[in-house]
């Protein structure tokens, strides 16, 4: 048996487009179900937000997002989580950190640091925080 973790992401109006934005960098395919899918209309102005939706990707890659609707409390916060994508391939994290990068503000630049061959932070433009890194090789 195994377990594994997803990030979910919580927007309000903006999971489709930010699940297409995560799918154009890290590749796979999106499901998005959305609360007209399912029946829920009792809002029309949000039929079409997402109610359930992820990007899955040949390569590992895994979010999950949906629309909190306007009658339940929401507030995007300030840092409540970091997704954080690790790989062994210099050349790979970086291709992932050009295109996350685009319209994004950098917290942390693309670089080697103490811990890691690579490392780098930034906040895209759905407010998502991103730490990209490679992993440091094994000594033990």
């Amino acid at each position: 048996m195994s377990v594994t973790t997803t990030t979910h992401l919580n927007f309000r109006g903006d999971a489709r487009a930010a699940l297409e934005h995560y799918r154009s960098v890290f590749g796979g395919r999106v499901t998005a179900v959305t609360y007209k899918d399912t029946g829920n209309t009792r809002n029309e102005n949000e039929a079409d937000w997402v109610v359930w939706g992820e990007v899955v990707g040949d390569n590992g890659f895994h979010v999950m997002a949906y629309d909190v609707p306007s009658q339940l409390p929401w507030d995007q916060g300030s840092r409540p989580f970091f997704v954080s994508v690790r790989g062994d391939d210099t050349d790979e994290i970086s291709a992932l950190w050009q295109k996350l990068a685009e319209g994004s503000t950098v917290v942390q630049p693309l670089e080697p640091s103490q811990w890691a061959p690579l490392y780098g932070m930034l906040t895209d433009r759905f407010g998502v925080t991103w730490v990209l890194d490679v992993a440091a090789p094994y000594n033990g």
